[in-house]
């Protein structure tokens, strides 16, 4: 699989990162909210809508830089096939985290524990993000 061209442009991908990461960090704060006011049932709701950006947007992304740029950079240049190897390990991270987050939401409802997770995914992501946009500018 050859990525588009969104995915190999060093400047769309990035814009790609941050809208998403955007989105998350609304996402996150509305949720906090309700939960301050104490409107857990809307607070899941949301927090069911947060999972789903997650699984639609970043991991979808994902799941494409893996099966086509990640393989391109590893092809073209074999020296960064440590850096490939973490950055998928980034993707696996949110991979658990989101699973995580949605079983506990079926089983316990929303939480301050889930909204947690709900940050630590944005921290991964603008991590693995920095790392990312710091290997396409040489691929």
């Amino acid at each position: 699989m050859v990525s588009g061209p969104g995915l190999r442009s060093t400047d769309s991908h990035a814009a790609i990162h941050e809208a998403a990461i955007y989105e998350a960090k609304e996402l996150n704060q509305m949720i906090q909210k309700l939960l301050m006011e104490n409107e857990e049932e809307k607070a899941l709701e949301v927090a069911y809508i947060a999972v789903e950006h997650w699984e639609t947007r970043t991991l979808r992304h994902a799941e494409s830089e893996e099966q086509g740029l990640y393989k391109e950079i590893v092809k073209e240049q074999p020296d960064l096939k440590e850096s490939i190897i973490e950055l998928t390990r980034d993707h696996n991270t949110l991979r658990w985290l989101v699973q995580e987050i949605k079983e506990l939401l079926d089983a316990e409802g929303m939480s301050e524990e889930i909204l947690e997770r709900f940050y630590a995914l944005v921290y991964v992501d603008l991590y693995h993000n920095e790392t990312e946009e710091k290997i396409l500018p040489n691929h």
